[in-house]
């Protein structure tokens, strides 16, 4: 039954038409008692006599009606009017994930905080013991608020007793209600993105909503169904028995940590997966944390982008073997000079330092007239500079330099400061980045080339 513009529903106004799915039509209406803008839901007429489909629809109603969450959709009434049942509820402004996602891939950010959004509606209801059975990037709305979960005319009260879930499960009001409303081996949910066990007509607990999640983080990242098919038997065989394609040959960008993540989502045995939204929300707010602190996450690159960046790395690769030709060319054509060998002793009663506190490889200078090392004496390191002027220690005194503090750097490990040369020629510099083994550099403190 389709209603026109102006119908009424008691108190509700018809407006538009917004939708339709398997479980209800959607209609943009007015609250005329509180002048306010809602989205209604009817069960279609020729669902009206169909027991089993009024049960759904009733659940639905006291399934939203239990969930207070700001990425729910959230039910104001419900109603019948004219053998019409009907639900009202909160209108959304924004596009549902599938429509975004036919425009392509989300940037990663966005992904991820989106992720972290549904994780969070999906927890409320799986602690109400409540599963959503049809999750899918229709039944997510993207608005300027965030993420929301929308239609859980699929949803099913928890059996008591599930193993899926720690938290107390919502009983309805009598035992018979409590049961499963499709019988073994029937199939419920948008197919695409089912859980094996779904696939399979067997029960379904809150660990297949988050193989559902997990197909459509990786939609959300790749712009690629996870799994596919020209058919319900090629698809089911897929969501069975295959692997969807790594996320990283379709998106190089992704962090590793999300990708193993969405592949924990997708994992065939329910034992294997996250066993709550909950602590995969944790691991996805975790991701985006550390990749916005380090700058580690980039755009998802798509189309255009990906080729311009394809192209870049083609010029640069060319343009490096060109320089290495050129170099090999320019010092081919050079005389050879005669290989100069020196050896150095440490100090008397001194032994080398390579490793530990206080220590660090030698290295000579890029003119080879110096020679930087350290070497220790009763556990006290000191850092030395020699001049390799001759072959031998004989008349060529050891200038003892201060050495080089190290101060702590948390979680990256440890950076040297800066210190100097107790004779003015010299000044030691730690390297520029905290995350590589040190190297000592002499330069001249008087001016021109690096010693």
């Amino acid at each position: 039954m389709t209603l026109a513009p102006g119908a009424r529903l008691g108190p509700y106004e018809i407006q538009s038409p917004l939708g339709a799915g398997g479980m209800g039509e959607v209609y943009r209406g007015r609250d005329t008692r509180l002048d306010r803008t809602v989205a209604v839901k009817i069960l279609p007429s020729h669902l009206s006599e169909d027991t089993e489909a009024k049960q759904r629809f009733d659940r639905e109603a006291r399934t939203i009606s239990s969930l207070n969450h700001p990425h729910i959709c959230t039910l104001f009434d419900i109603g019948h009017h004219d053998g019409i049942d009907y639900l009202v509820m909160e209108y959304l402004e924004g596009e549902t994930l599938a429509d975004r996602l036919r425009k392509g891939s989300l940037p990663i950010e966005q992904a991820l905080r989106h992720g972290v959004e549904i994780c969070n509606g999906l927890e409320r209801a799986h602690r109400s013991g409540i599963v959503h059975r049809d999750l899918k990037p229709g039944n997510i709305i993207l608005t300027k608020l965030g993420a929301k979960l929308m239609d859980f005319g699929l949803a099913k009260a928890s059996a008591v007793g599930s193993s899926a879930s720690a938290s107390p499960t919502m009983t309805l009001s009598t035992p018979a209600q409590a049961q499963p409303l499709t019988a073994q081996g029937t199939v419920v949910g948008t197919f695409q993105y089912m859980s094996p066990e779904q696939v399979e007509g067997k029960e379904a607990d809150a660990r297949s909503d988050i193989f559902s999640l997990g197909a459509v983080l990786y939609e959300m990242i790749t712009g690629k169904r996870a799994f596919e098919g020209k058919s319900f038997v090629s698809v089911a065989a897929a969501i069975l028995e295959k692997e969807p394609e790594p996320i990283k040959t379709l998106q190089p960008m992704t962090p590793p940590a999300l990708e193993r993540a969405v592949k924990k989502c997708t994992a065939k045995d329910p034992d294997q997966r996250w066993q709550n939204a909950g602590d995969l929300g944790s691991e996805l707010g975790w991701i985006l944390e550390s990749g916005a602190h380090s700058g580690a996450i980039s755009p998802a690159l798509t189309g255009r982008s990906r080729y311009r960046e394809r192209l870049a790395w083609g010029l640069a690769l060319l343009a490096f073997v060109v320089a290495i030709t050129i170099a090999l060319i320019h010092f081919s054509r050079g005389e050879s000079k005669p290989l100069v060998r020196s050896q150095i002793n440490a100090p008397e009663k001194f032994h080398f330092n390579f490793v530990g506190d206080n220590s660090g490889p030698p290295v000579i200078s890029p003119n080879g007239k110096l020679l930087v090392f350290s070497a220790t004496l009763d556990g006290k390191s000191q850092l030395y500079l020699r001049s390799l002027g001759k072959l031998s220690m004989d008349g060529v005194p050891h200038r003892v330099c201060t050495y080089l503090q190290r101060a702590p750097v948390s979680g990256t490990g440890e950076r040297r400061h800066p210190g100097s040369c107790n004779a003015d020629e010299v000044e030691i510099h730690d390297p520029p980045l905290a995350l590589v083994p040190a190297r000592w550099k002499a330069f001249s403190l008087h001016g021109g080339e690096p010693q």
